[in-house]
């Protein structure tokens, strides 16, 4: 019998939206159901307002999924409700560092909760864009990304939304062979811009892994998001009428999108069951 069969799989979702209405939770939780149905699991998930309750989950849960959210990466510097978030990250890694803890906790960090994960873990500088990044795009493996679980069926490159404001760039390469971590992904190139390409993925350690993206997005809600008229004005400013009417027509497209969402987070999922199932 493995361990899955007779234990229920415990997920927290960290919620920080900060009470904004949004498609990502949404997303998370409609990719857990049918991960669990798929899957024939008996999973549990709860829900943790981080921001506006300063809410966290304690160490009982089996894997963690941290949501993007609003706002700057850099204003909460010092906030009460980012210091407990820090403080829960530095819970986790101490069970994880222990051998004798198992089985070992999982964390996937997603767009905001990526980029305090970049500040925390101090892997490179997080600083605002020039310019809103909206849309559908295409996001580029490095060599690790090729070797990567949480990736595999992925093409390179695939395509995935993103929604930001901020960017993580000028990676400490040394800090992260510290952490044993890797950078997996990076933004398109853009030869007539003289910006240097974001990171869009990183593995930070054995057990916690980010994406400046949005692997959790559907058809369904980007394309509300995208009929919206301030969030299509901004793509038209940025990158064009034709661009706009691309990334719609890519929302019909099972293998850009939708492919993404099929199979990042419930890879995630996969592997942190893995641990459970060795256990």
């Amino acid at each position: 019998m493995s361990y899955t069969e007779n234990k229920q799989i415990k997920i927290a979702i960290l919620d920080l939206y900060e009470g904004q209405a949004n498609q990502g939770m949404r997303c998370i939780r409609e990719i857990i159901n049918q991960w669990g149905e798929n899957c024939s699991l008996d999973v549990q998930y709860e829900e943790f307002d981080v921001r506006l309750k300063q809410q966290l989950p304690s160490l009982d849960y089996d894997i963690f999924i941290s949501s993007g959210g609003p706002g700057s990466p850099l204003e909460s510097e010092g906030s009460e409700w980012e210091e407990k978030y820090f403080n829960w990250i530095a819970e986790v890694e101490a069970w994880n560092h222990k051998e004798h803890h198992l089985p070992k906790k999982y964390i996937f960090f997603i767009c905001h909760s990526f980029q305090l994960a970049s500040r925390y873990f101090k892997i490179g500088k997080v600083c605002k864009r020039v310019s809103t990044a909206f849309g559908v795009f295409p996001i580029h493996m490095l060599e690790e990304g090729k070797n990567e679980t949480v990736f595999d069926g992925l093409k390179d490159p695939f395509y995935a939304v993103d929604s930001r404001d901020f960017q993580v760039i000028e990676p400490d390469m040394d800090q992260l062979a510290y952490l044993g971590g890797t950078i997996l992904a990076i933004e398109k190139e853009r030869p007539h811009v003289p910006y240097e390409r974001a990171i869009m993925s990183i593995r930070f350690t054995d057990y916690f892994i980010g994406t400046q993206f949005h692997p959790e997005a559907d058809a369904v809600g980007m394309g509300m998001y995208l009929q919206r008229e301030d969030k299509k004005k901004t793509v038209i400013e940025n990158h064009g009428a034709e661009k706009w009417a691309s990334m719609v027509k890519h929302l019909q497209d099972p293998d850009k999108i939708m492919w993404t969402y099929n199979h990042i987070l419930p890879n995630f999922l996969n592997q942190a069951v893995g641990e459970l199932v060795t256990f």
